[in-house]
C-alpha cells in the first residue's frame, strides 16, 4: 500500500516571497522607483550596505552608478554617510535588511539623521515576517523600535502601488523615514481600489457594516482577501489601510473607533509596539473606549522555515485571520 504523498510548502528563506495564489506582482517597484526619480532629481543618491541585490537597489545602481555607494557589511556607516551626505544637500536612500538597520544602527540614525533633523531614508527589506529564516533576520519588532524617535516617519506599504508612491513622496519629508520595503516580485492590488498614496493618510479601501479591518503592509492584501472570504459568511467588512505608522492618521482612526463595528487591527508585527498598540493609545488618549481584536505576530523570537507555514502558524493567513473574525463576532 503506497503512502499518499503531501505537497510540500517551500521558499526561499533569503528572498522570500509572500504573493498568494493569482496575485499580478510587478517586478522591484523600488528599484525602478528611486531610478525614475533620480532622472529627475539629481541630488537623489542610493547607499546599500552589501544588500542592493536583495533590497532591489541594484537597479538604481545600474541606471545611476556615479550615484551609487557601496558600504560593505557595516550599517553604522551606511547611515552615518547617508546623513552627512543629506548635511550637503543630498537626498540619500539606504537600504540594508530591517534588522540591521534598527537593531545595529539605532543611534546612528537617530543622533545624525534624527536629531538634525536630515532627510535621511531608510529602506528596510525582510520586515516583520517575509522570511523563512528565524530571529536574525526577521525584523518583527522593527516598528516597535522606530515609533519613539522623534520626528520619524514611518511607512509600511501594501503593495507595488504604495512603493511607487511612497519613493518620491518621502524624498519630499523634511526629516528622517523609515521604509518597510517588500521587494522581488511584488503583489499589485491597490490599482483597483481608486488609491493615491500620501504621507501621514489611511485609505479607507472598502466599507462595511459589521467589521472594520485596520490594517498596513503585506497584512492591507489578507484584509481584502479576508473581507471577500467574510461575505460568504454574510459579515460586511470594512478595510482601512494605514500605510503611515507614524505620523498616524488619527481622525480616521477615530472615525472607526467611534463606529459601532467590530475593530481589528492586522499587521505583520510582535503584537508590542506596532499598529494594533498605536491605533489603541490613539483612540485611549481622546477619551474613546473600546475592545479592539488584535491580529498580530505574537511576543516572541520566531520559528524558521517555510513561509506560507509559519504565516499559517503565527495568524497571518488569510485562512487564519477569517478564523479570527468569526470567533470574535462569535459566528
Amino acid at each position: 500500500m503506497s503512502t499518499p504523498t503531501r505537497k510540500r510548502l517551500t521558499t526561499s528563506a533569503m528572498i522570500a516571497s509572500f504573493v498568494d495564489e493569482g496575485q499580478r506582482t510587478t517586478p522591484a517597484p523600488f528599484g525602478h522607483a528611486l531610478s525614475r526619480l533620480a532622472e529627475e532629481r539629481p541630488e537623489i543618491v542610493g547607499l546599500t550596505a552589501d544588500l542592493g541585490k536583495y533590497t532591489d537597489m541594484h537597479v538604481f545602481a545600474q541606471d545611476h552608478p556615479d550615484r551609487f555607494f557601496q558600504m560593505g557589511m557595516s550599517e553604522q556607516l551606511l547611515l552615518g554617510a547617508a546623513a552627512g551626505m543629506a548635511e550637503v544637500g543630498l537626498v540619500p536612500f539606504a537600504s540594508t535588511y530591517s534588522v540591521f538597520a534598527t537593531r545595529r544602527a539605532y543611534d546612528f540614525l537617530c543622533l545624525d539623521a534624527a536629531e538634525p533633523g536630515l532627510n535621511v531614508n531608510i529602506v528596510g527589506g525582510l520586515p516583520g515576517l517575509t522570511t523563512g529564516y528565524g530571529p536574525s533576520h526577521q525584523a518583527t519588532e522593527d516598528i516597535a523600535i522606530l515609533r519613539g524617535m522623534p520626528g520619524l516617519t514611518i511607512v509600511d506599504p501594501c503593495d507595488s502601488v504604495d512603493i511607487e508612491q511612497a519613493v518620491p513622496a518621502l524624498a519630499e519629508v523634511a526629516g528622517p523615514t523609515y521604509l518597510r520595503l517588500l521587494r522581488g516580485k511584488v503583489p499589485t492590488v491597490l490599482d483597483e481600489y481608486d488609491y493615491t498614496f500620501e504621507v501621514g493618510r489611511a485609505a479607507e479601501l472598502r466599507t462595511g457594516r459589521d467589521v472594520t479591518l485596520v490594517s498596513s503592509g503585506l497584512m492591507t492584501m489578507r484584509a481584502l482577501s479576508a473581507a471577500e472570504r467574510l461575505a460568504e459568511h454574510r459579515v460586511d467588512v470594512g478595510v482601512l489601510h494605514v500605510p503611515t505608522i507614524k505620523p498616524l492618521d488619527t481622525e480616521a482612526v477615530l472615525r472607526v473607533g467611534r463606529s459601532d463595528r467590530l475593530v481589528v487591527t492586522v499587521e505583520n508585527h510582535s503584537v508590542v509596539g506596532g499598529l494594533g498598540e498605536a491605533v489603541a493609545s490613539c483612540l485611549a488618549f481622546n477619551g474613546v473606549g473600546r475592545d479592539l481584536v488584535p491580529v498580530a505576530l505574537p511576543d516572541e523570537f520566531l520559528a524558521a522555515g517555510a513561509l506560507p507555514t509559519l504565516h499559517d502558524r503565527y495568524g497571518l493567513s488569510t485562512d487564519r485571520l477569517v478564523r479570527r473574525v468569526l470567533d470574535a463576532l462569535e459566528v
